[in-house]
Parts: C-alpha cells; sequence; structure tokens
C-alpha cells in the first residue's frame, strides 16, 4: 500500500471515531477518497429497488438462519488461529457493491455512548419524504437510549437494520487498538461484541441481520471469520461521507455528490447537531438526477 493511500485511510478512521463520541462543536476531519474495491458477489432480484427509488418490501424474516454457534465453540476454533491483516481493507470485509450498475448504498451508524445517543430526525425524515432506502448500522447502546424510534426505524420496510456492535469496539482476536480505541482481546470478546447486538436486534426484529460493522470499522480476519461465523457480513465503506459527523453541510454535499456506481457510503445518524442531514439533502437530488438509485445492502450483496 502506497503512503498516500495510508495516509488517507487514517483519516477515514480519525474521523469515523469522531462521529460516534464527539461532542457537538465536533472535530476537524476530510472525507476518505472515494474507491471501488469490493467483494464481489452475484447481485440477486429479491427486495430490489425500482426506478423510483422506493425498495420492495423485504420480509424481516428472510434469508438463512446460521446453525447456532456457541461461544465455546467459537473460542475452541479460534483460540490458536494469528491474523495477519489489521486494516479497513481486511480481506473478507465488504467495501463495495458487487456491480456496475448505477446504484449507490447509503449506510448510517448509530454508534450510542458518552455523547453518541442522539437521533437525526431531520435527516431519516428526509429519507422518508424521498423514498431513499438505506442500511441502518445500530449499536447496541444507541437502541437502548432510543427505544422508541428503533421501534419505529425497525417497522419501515425503507429501511434495512444492521449491527453496529454490543460496545462499538474494534474487532480483533488479539487485543489491537486502532486510534486509541481498545479493540476485543480475544476470539470470546469477538463473540460477545457481535452476538450481543445480535441477538438484541433478533428479539426485535424476528429475524437475525445479516451485516455488521465494527466500532472504527477495523478488524483482522479472524474476527471477520468469526461475524461469518455468526451468520453476518463484516461491512466496511467506499466513501467515508461525513468525515465522522464532524465535516459541515457542503462537504458533506460534495463528497457524497461524488459517489461512484456500486458505492457504500457511511455517515453517522447519531449528531442531529453535525451537517450530516443538510448535506445528504443536498447530495441526493443531485444523484437521483444523474441517474443514480439508492439500494439498501440487501437489495445487493447476497
Amino acid at each position: 500500500m502506497s503512503l498516500s493511500r495510508r495516509a488517507v485511510l487514517a483519516a477515514a478512521v480519525t474521523t469515523a471515531l469522531a462521529g460516534c463520541t464527539r461532542s457537538a462543536t465536533g472535530a476537524a476531519g476530510g472525507p476518505a477518497t472515494p474507491g471501488t474495491a469490493g467483494n464481489p458477489t452475484t447481485p440477486g432480484s429479491p427486495g430490489s429497488t425500482p426506478k423510483g427509488g422506493a425498495p420492495r418490501p423485504v420480509g424481516r424474516t428472510t434469508g438463512a438462519t446460521p446453525p447456532a454457534v456457541t461461544r465455546a465453540q467459537i473460542v475452541a476454533r479460534y483460540r490458536h488461529a494469528k491474523p495477519r491483516h489489521w486494516s479497513l481493507e481486511t480481506p473478507g470485509i465488504v467495501r463495495a457493491l458487487p456491480t456496475t450498475e448505477r446504484v449507490i448504498a447509503l449506510t448510517f451508524d448509530a454508534c450510542g455512548g458518552p455523547g453518541g445517543d442522539g437521533y437525526d430526525r431531520r435527516l431519516i425524515d428526509f429519507l422518508r419524504r424521498r423514498e431513499v432506502p438505506a442500511t441502518l448500522f445500530l449499536n447496541s447502546r444507541w437502541i437502548d437510549a432510543n427505544r422508541a424510534v428503533f421501534r419505529e426505524l425497525a417497522r419501515e420496510p425503507l429501511f434495512e437494520i444492521a449491527n453496529h456492535g454490543t460496545r462499538h469496539r474494534p474487532l480483533s482476536v488479539n487485543g489491537r487498538s486502532a486510534y486509541g480505541i481498545a479493540g476485543t482481546r480475544d476470539a470470546g470478546e469477538v463473540y460477545d461484541e457481535v452476538a450481543g447486538n445480535r441477538a438484541k436486534l433478533t428479539r426485535s426484529l424476528g429475524a437475525p441481520p445479516r451485516f455488521f460493522r465494527p466500532g472504527t470499522a477495523y478488524s483482522d480476519e479472524i474476527a471477520v471469520r468469526i461475524a461469518a461465523d455468526l451468520g453476518e457480513r463484516v461491512v466496511g465503506f467506499t466513501v467515508n461521507g461525513d468525515g465522522g459527523a464532524t465535516l459541515g453541510p457542503g462537504e458533506v454535499r460534495r463528497t457524497v455528490a461524488k459517489a461512484r456506481p456500486g458505492s457504500i457510503v457511511i455517515c453517522h445518524m447519531n449528531h442531529p447537531e453535525g451537517g450530516t442531514a443538510e448535506g445528504i439533502i443536498g447530495a441526493v437530488p443531485h444523484l437521483l438526477a444523474s441517474g443514480h438509485r439508492f439500494v439498501r445492502l440487501s437489495d445487493q450483496v447476497h
């Protein structure tokens, strides 16, 4: 990896961390340069998005439920595994949609915890008015702080609910940290980080979530495999749309508006004081006018 590419990735993670715990005043940060890498799979037709942008409903109980796996089994299976990768680009992470069509996946994190329990209602209401589907990565702590809102969002087929972890930690089997945030220390803690919120979401949705995004978006390949054993694919991003909720509305609009076909855009829905809502409101009409459609992850990633 080139030095310039490393610098871009470092900036992306730094700002992504800020989106989960920053104060109302925020912090300076810049967007990641859009890329096109991903994990090709074959897209299917269920839940596809029609021309107008609104998705056809996908039943909350569709999709195969993986065989039950226990914490003890995960610990035994991966006790001696030694990871070789630790980054935003770890093998196995979904970082773009497997298509050349003019489709874009908007994803919004709600990280929870101190300074991260807010709810950007203006953003969500805009997506509803324009019938723009999105995937919402919700942390267990955010759900606990926003029970009524969570129930409301979970009922809407426009939105797909995904797993953003139990304690919002980087996903590591050997205690790696990302920008000062301590990761999970072993395979058992990886299991806890994924499975804790997975169980909460399954009880509420009637079916388990299909996708997982770690805190800071960092993981190693062993942790990615553990998530897969639990039935979830780890998702990164192509475009860092709001710089971890630190960018102003103009910067968000310009960054998101430049998203290429197949991009997964990461933004945040837990900082209503930030520029995310206004930036998205400015970027979405531009992308629609240029012939793009918006999809949930499950509409393209199978």
